[in-house]
């Protein structure tokens, strides 16, 4: 049955599109320009968002280590309070890391070495907290620790540029006078913007930590996923990555799309960087149905879909693949299940040893 039969037996298919863009080309001259100012006022505001977040954040660590403080100059507190302290406050808040013994510590230092708020809040709290620690750690100094700090804000220092930087005694050669801390923001693509946007602290404080890092982890496996098939040079042909879908007035986004030369079908992959979820399964199996339907051409083979997992239950797995009329296989690092797959595909796939390899390699990277 062809698709034009398919559409008269009623199949809708009205809300189904691949978007695609149009080519530069067609655009009008000042297109790019205009791209170009647009992502410059999303990374600012981006870059802003993170640097009050992580002001918010330095301000709460300094009041904890102030209260820390307190309770060790007044009432006598000793050291073993800390531990227990980052015990109780982790039971809390489990999905933030910000409060071990030796975070916990940093911040009395850190509200000890700057006892004025005013002054955290119109200079460090600006910086990130790994470079307040670096600051703590290698400079005894409060004024040459305001000067280095507002030197982060001013060059976009990571970092590592400022322990070079420190170690060099930058200061002695330029003047160790401290001016008005200037509130603005580093530039978008320096050390300091790059290193905001992936800094533990900051995402664990926001509570985003765990998604954020799920999600990037994911990114570069979806990257060297892509670049191992078709580096194997066994019949795949690349087609997609991220491949937009419209169904139904909701956005869906496949990982990976081929084209398989030799049985001539679609190979839709999708990976995950955690463990096997029924549900998984539910969203390649509607994939292939959509790319069955909409880009495979009569003469084709049905498409097959390709599941990557870090672990996975066999009995889930099994269980979720019953009775389903699509091509699908489930692989982790252990196994490979398969219902219905072709053995001529099953040859031209990576090995088992091979995934394990590349998948490690890169999560290792």
């Amino acid at each position: 049955m062809n698709k034009e039969q398919r559409k008269q037996r009623g199949k809708p298919k009205a809300n189904v599109v691949f978007p695609q863009p149009e080519g530069l080309v067609s655009m009008p001259d000042d297109y790019e320009a205009f791209v170009r100012q647009l992502k410059e006022q999303i990374g600012r505001q981006r870059l802003n968002a993170v640097v009050q977040a992580n002001s918010a954040m330095t301000v709460l660590y300094w009041q904890i280590g102030r209260a820390i403080g307190i309770k060790q100059e007044h009432e006598g507190w000793g050291s073993k309070v800390i531990d227990r302290l980052g015990y109780d406050l982790k039971e809390a808040f489990p999905d933030m890391g910000g409060f071990s013994p030796r975070n916990l510590t940093y911040m009395k230092k850190f509200a000890d070495a700057y006892p004025d708020i005013e002054i955290v809040q119109r200079t460090v709290a600006l910086i990130p907290w790994r470079s307040n620690i670096t600051l703590l750690e290698k400079l005894g100094d409060h004024e040459t620790r305001l000067w280095y700090a507002q030197k982060v804000i001013e060059n976009g220092w990571g970092k590592d540029m400022l322990v070079i930087q420190i170690e060099s005694k930058l200061h002695l050669r330029e003047g160790n006078s401290v001016n008005n801390f200037e509130q603005t923001l580093p530039a978008l693509h320096s050390d300091f913007s790059r290193q905001a946007f992936k800094d533990p602290y900051i995402f664990d404080f926001l509570g985003t930590d765990a998604p954020r890092r799920e999600a990037e982890l994911e990114r570069k496996l979806i990257e060297h996923i892509q670049k191992f098939l078709l580096e194997l040079g066994q019949g795949f042909a690349f087609v997609g990555r991220q491949v937009h879908l419209e169904l139904g007035n909701q956005d869906f986004y496949i990982d990976l799309l081929f084209y398989h030369l030799k049985l001539r079908c679609y190979v839709v992959i999708e990976l995950k960087s955690g463990e096997f979820k029924p549900e998984y399964v539910s969203k390649l199996n509607m994939y292939q149905n959509v790319v069955n339907d909409v880009l495979k051409h009569e003469t084709d083979m049905p498409t097959i879909g390709l599941l990557l997992v870090k672990e996975k239950n066999r009995v889930l797995v099994e269980y979720s693949l019953m009775n389903n009329r699509n091509p699908i296989g489930v692989a982790n690092w252990e196994a490979l299940i398969v219902k219905d797959l072709p053995d001529t595909f099953k040859n031209t796939l990576p090995s088992i040893e091979e995934i394990e390899n590349e998948l490690q390699r890169s999560i290792h990277e």
